[in-house]
């Protein structure tokens, strides 16, 4: 197991119940790669240097993950094929 930082801009014109469906469905991944979230941080909506998908703003929302390097591939895709996720960004920590 390593720790990984996982940032993802996640789109502004969800409602909250959405907003938290996609949060809740990335730590669903996680876990049942065998990975653990340690904590989410939600940074809010910011304003982003140029538009993505015909948008200006993002929610911005980092996770601090314990996983498996094998896993990060598949949870990459999960992420990836998520239409509400505008970025995201994985990176090994330590």
């Amino acid at each position: 197991m390593r720790n990984y930082e996982l940032v993802c801009i996640i789109q502004t014109d969800l409602d909250e119940l959405a907003f938290t469906g996609v949060l809740d469905r990335v730590k669903n991944w996680v876990t049942e790669s065998g990975g653990s979230v340690d904590k989410v941080d939600i940074w809010g909506k910011r304003k982003m240097a140029y538009q993505i998908k015909k948008q200006r703003e993002g929610n911005y929302v980092l996770w601090n993950l314990s996983l498996d390097p094998k896993a990060t591939s598949g949870l990459e895709q999960n992420i990836r094929y998520t239409e509400t996720v505008l970025r995201h960004m994985l990176t090994l920590v330590g």
